[in-house]
């Protein structure tokens, strides 16, 4: 994927000429939270993460995020949230005290929607029966458990801390404390992993019955381990047999793929990601939170904050590391790389609501992605071709001049 930000100095299909409207309705907001904390950094993440002391600064942390939180309310317009999400980091190392009392004092600030989703990132290595019990009773109502790989050997080659029969009794510990509704992530394209490997892993994901399945392709990310000492991944054909029939076991399980690497039970998606997708609002609190806010004026601003966890506990900082407002030259590209991760692409319209922008500004880069097979011929929807999946990249760049 072409990251987002080297769209910042082009122009895009006559976008640039275009007048923005005022948005007519202020997108869906939801509410991202960055615990960056970790047992140990694997070797291929990139995420803000930190190795944890061995003890956590929870009750400064909190107050730290609700101040942090405070801070963004001005653009909240009077909206309530419609997903919360726990990631990290492993934010399954915080107390259920110390969650419950950051709900409380979020919930305090801005309404939560009756049918809230509520999803905490967790890892095998950190479960605790007891703990997932009093998470379910403040409310969480959806886990994302960090499974990777059933495999020992795969395991220890990602660095992760736990091993197979952990994974799977975690699947279980969700379960029996009241979550009906959990995703496994998994890893495919690992080191030395064969077609037999990959599809195993899947097997025994699909055997745990998640409502969810999370599973993308291992790949090196600049700033890390595996970047620096790149470890021997399969070769592309091996990878593509493995997309190819993993896809086709998911499907005959009823796991539909509505996102690059998302698959779902039937009215299982994450509403979280979802909104993600639909260039919905997200105000994101935590060291290292990114954040998009829209504004009835048709302003559309992008936030950060500060990344380290110790600057963003010193009172002398700010929270917000930076801010940028996304101008009508990037607005298409920046809707676009989120909407067509969907296999379902949006419906048209949901561009100028969401966007302030005519149609129009697309219409020459839609006519070329159309032509050339990548883009679906439907007025009535953005949505991107069988092979304009496989080939997102080039599809994207359609909308550069």
């Amino acid at each position: 994927m072409t990251d987002s930000s080297s769209a910042s100095s082009l122009i895009i299909g006559g976008a640039a000429s275009s007048p923005r409207a005022p948005l007519p309705t202020l997108p869906p907001l939801a509410l991202y939270i960055h615990i960056p904390w970790c047992v140990r950094k694997c070797p291929y993440c990139d995420f803000n993460s930190h190795t944890a002391s061995p003890v956590l600064p929870e009750q400064e942390y909190v107050d730290a995020m609700l101040a942090d939180l405070d801070q963004d309310l001005h653009a909240v317009y009077g909206r309530e949230l419609s997903s919360i999400f726990f990631g990290g980091g492993t934010p399954s190392l915080f107390s259920a005290e110390a969650l419950g009392r950051l709900l409380e004092g979020v919930k305090q600030r801005i309404p939560f929607a009756d049918d809230i989703e509520i999803t905490l990132e967790a890892n095998p290595g950190t479960f605790e029966q007891e703990k997932f019990v009093a998470y379910r009773k403040l409310g969480i109502n959806r886990l994302s458990i960090g499974i990777q790989s059933f495999q020992q050997e795969k395991l220890k080659a990602l660095g992760r801390i736990h091993n197979g029969d952990e994974a799977v009794r975690a699947a279980g510990m969700a379960r029996q404390a009241g979550f009906d509704n959990f995703n496994l992530d998994l890893m495919h394209g690992l080191p030395d992993q064969s077609l037999d490997d990959a599809l195993s892993d899947l097997r025994q994901a699909i055997e745990l019955k998640p409502t969810h399945i999370s599973w993308y392709q291992l790949t090196l990310e600049p700033n890390t381990v595996f970047w620096n000492q790149p470890p021997v991944l399969p070769e592309d054909d091996t990878l593509w047999d493995i997309q190819e029939a993993g896809q086709a076991l998911l499907a005959e399980h009823g796991y539909a793929q509505y996102e690059v690497s998302a698959y779902a039970q039937p009215g299982r998606p994450a509403r979280h990601n979802l909104n993600y997708w639909s260039f919905g609002d997200f105000i994101g609190i935590g060291a290292g939170a990114h954040g998009k806010l829209s504004h009835p004026d048709g302003r559309i601003v992008r936030t950060w904050k500060t990344r380290l966890p110790k600057d963003y506990l010193n009172p002398a900082k700010s929270f917000q590391a930076g801010e940028k407002a996304l101008t009508n030259d990037e607005m298409p590209f920046e809707f676009l790389m989120n909407a067509l991760r969907l296999t379902a692409g949006v419906e048209s319209r949901l561009y100028p609501e969401r966007t302030g922008l005519s149609l129009d500004t697309l219409a020459e880069g839609r006519r070329e992605a159309e032509q050339s097979g990548l883009l679906q011929v439907e007025p009535s929807r953005l949505a991107t071709t069988e092979r304009g999946q496989l080939f997102l990249n080039d599809l994207l760049q359609q909308f550069l001049n």
